[in-house]
């Protein structure tokens, strides 16, 4: 079974992608090009291991054991010569992923497998700039890496059932929940999603109805946790907009055209919950819902 691992990418996915492989015996090593991204991971980390340690669900044995599995790397190429599997959490930017997997191809062992992070990128195009297709693959995590139990698993054309097999085993290792699918434009996960948020939206721009009412109607009509406005900010309206781009990109459907409201927001900088401001705005301290001012006019 694989036990050593690679993350590349410390940003909120990648540390929480570390977090759980460590919490789980998996030796790992997470590397990003700044090493002040680094130590921002790793108290993030700690941080959300003391959590658990408040909720009674893990010793500060285990925190302590945890923390001593992951090491860390400013350095690609050797912080993947050893692992037996190497997970991209980059930004969700297609040249970049294309310029990592051509550097981790060429610097991890032969067998290694090279897995990505990536909520809407094509699987197969990443896989195409390496000479190992058959064992690249899509290993979608939902955030917050360390709650949500599915991963979401991506086969790209040229990947090999045996490469699946062996990931959906590890996956199952991390106490997950796989669900494999194939590789087209945002896998299921995005591919429903995006619309809904998009379509919720347009119901706020063309003044159907408020921010409010159009979550409390999905959280208490539809049993969503969150409604879709509110998650929309937590993904981030930047990173929404992208992946309703790859949609409309791949399909080549009007249906998945970005909402005007949506484009406007994420040229003004109102992100979400990153940027302090989105269709809610979140103020430090203050765990209320509070509507942003541009939608209570």
């Amino acid at each position: 079974m694989l036990q050593t691992i690679s993350v590349i990418g410390a940003g909120t996915m990648g540390n929480g992608i570390a977090h759980v492989f460590a919490q789980n015996n998996f030796r790992v090593t997470l590397i990003d090009v700044h090493a002040s991204q680094l130590e921002k991971a790793l108290q993030t980390i700690s941080k959300n291991l003391e959590r658990q340690i408040a909720k009674g669900s893990l010793s500060e044995e285990q925190k302590k054991n945890t923390l001593s599995l992951i090491k860390t790397s400013t350095d690609v190429s050797s912080g993947v010569r050893d692992a037996a599997l190497v997970i991209e959490a980059a930004t969700e930017n297609t040249e970049l992923k294309l310029k990592i997997f051509k550097q981790i191809d060429e610097a991890a062992p032969p067998d290694c497998i090279l897995a990505t992070n990536t909520s809407s990128i094509s699987i197969t195009r990443i896989a195409s700039v390496t000479k190992r297709p058959h064992l690249v693959i899509g290993m979608h995590f939902m955030n917050p890496v360390p709650v949500m139990k599915l991963v979401e698993i991506i086969n790209g054309y040229a990947t090999k059932k045996e490469t699946t097999q062996k990931v959906i085993e590890i996956t199952k290792q991390l106490g997950k929940i796989p669900c494999t699918v194939n590789d087209y434009p945002g896998f299921i996960a995005n591919r429903i999603l995006m619309p809904m948020i998009n379509e919720a939206i347009y119901s706020l721009y063309e003044g159907v109805s408020g921010v409010e009412a159009i979550d409390n109607i999905m959280k208490l009509g539809m049993a969503h946790p969150m409604g879709p406005l509110q998650l929309a900010d937590f993904i981030g309206l930047d990173v929404c907009i992208s992946i309703l781009a790859v949609l409309y990109e791949g399909f080549g459907n009007p249906k998945y055209a970005p909402c005007p409201l949506l484009t406007n927001m994420v040229a003004g900088g109102y992100l979400g919950v990153k940027s302090g401001e989105g269709f809610y705005k979140y103020l430090p301290g203050n765990k209320e819902l509070v509507v942003s001012d541009r939608f209570t006019k």
